[in-house]
């Protein structure tokens, strides 16, 4: 039975450029819906990426307890900053005034929000991959601004040198950098007393930022914090923090892939399914002449299945090939609806992407071959070989 399915499957195989046209439908159709599921979902996957690298276990954020979702709905007044900073676990700390700005995009000049966050300097000992790539960082003291470089490529008048006014108060980008992809390469950093003062938020500030000894601490942390009402302070690691920002948004653009992939599946299967009939009803009298010969029905209808699988692996190899160099590393931005910001960050087409497509492509080949298949396996043979 095996040698029998290897010689059919070896005769359908080689006969497949004969048939040239009508095997691209099936090649086309599943390539478009593959490369399109990619496409979809590396936009998801970069989005989730460029937050999830952000965060560290043993980072933490701590915001108002109650009712703040993010940091621009927190508040901490400086009684409550200077208590974190005699708690046991902590190493270093940094508060941090969050606030956005409207900036033109440079891609349609639609204004777009983008956050400023003002820092103390133990915020670049707490992120030790924030990085100055071009210019200098920003001076104690001075209406200066460090830019990240996503920022820079995305946001009208964020240059190096350039002055740039936010709420009525001039300043001047001293330097970009780069924060290893994370979305802080998507914000304007400051000094947070000169932030406070040009702000007029003085006497407090948004949120802070902690190291901790352990990452475990984070939960003690939380613990002294319900211990004491009067503190009202909440604390997340960082990684957790990220992660529950990017989730809503992954789950919206990756369900909206799936979507369209499956409409567009429906259309590759019918016409897989009508290359296929069409193959068996052109090779009727030589599918009777094998059955007469000896050739049981059963390797009949694998060697069908067969091509139809290679077929649709060829246009899953395809679609999977459009998506990755056609959009890997495709820089885009959206509002990030936890922060209330533009984040921008690239499309990644990954290893489990192109997993999942292929395995996407042969499943549409099995539907798409298996009822012409069938057919095939059971045309009569003395009818058959007549042509009818």
């Amino acid at each position: 039975m095996f040698k029998q399915i290897l010689e059919i499957s070896v005769m359908n195989l080689r006969n497949l450029p004969s048939r040239l046209g009508s095997s691209s439908v099936i090649v086309v159709g599943i390539a478009g819906v593959v490369g399109v599921l990619i496409a979809i979902l590396s936009m998801a996957v970069g989005f989730a990426t460029t937050l999830d690298r952000g965060g560290e276990e043993d980072r933490g954020i701590i915001l108002r307890g109650g009712t703040a979702q993010g940091e621009l709905t927190s508040n901490i007044d400086t009684r409550r900053m200077l208590y974190v900073g005699t708690l046991d676990g902590v190493e270093l700390s940094s508060a941090e005034v969050y606030m956005v700005a409207d900036i033109p995009k440079r891609s349609n000049l639609s204004p777009a929000n983008v956050v400023i966050r003002g820092v103390e300097q133990d915020a670049f000992a707490i992120r030790p991959e924030i990085n100055i790539i071009e210019g200098r960082n920003f001076e104690t003291g001075r209406n200066e601004l460090i830019a990240g470089r996503s920022a820079s490529r995305e946001f009208v008048g964020i240059d190096l040198g350039a002055e740039v006014n936010l709420r009525n108060s001039d300043w001047t980008i001293v330097g970009i950098f780069g924060a290893n992809g994370s979305a802080y390469e998507s914000e304007l950093w400051a000094d947070m007393p000169t932030t406070q003062s040009a702000f007029q938020r003085q006497g407090a500030v948004n949120s802070m930022r902690v190291k901790v000894s352990d990452p475990a601490e984070i939960a003690t942390l939380q613990e002294t914090f319900d211990a004491n009402p009067q503190v009202d302070l909440q604390i997340t690691s960082e990684e957790e923090f990220f992660s529950s920002q990017s989730e809503q948004l992954s789950t919206l653009i990756s369900s909206f892939g799936y979507a369209v992939a499956a409409i567009m599946a429906i259309g590759a299967v019918f016409a897989a399914l009508n290359t296929m009939y069409s193959a068996v009803a052109t090779r009727t009298v030589e599918i009777a002449t094998l059955r007469a010969l000896g050739f049981g029905a059963l390797p009949v209808v694998v060697s069908v299945m067969i091509e139809a699988i290679v077929l649709a692996l060829m246009g899953g190899v395809l679609g999977a090939a459009i998506a990755y160099f056609g959009f890997n590393g495709y820089t885009a931005s959206t509002l990030n609806q936890g922060s209330f910001s533009q984040v921008a960050f690239d499309f990644a087409v990954t290893p489990q992407l192109i997993q999942s497509g292929i395995i996407w492509a042969l499943g549409l080949g099995v539907i798409g071959g298996l009822f012409p298949a069938v057919r095939a396996a059971r045309l009569p043979i003395t009818v058959a070989l007549r042509g009818e």
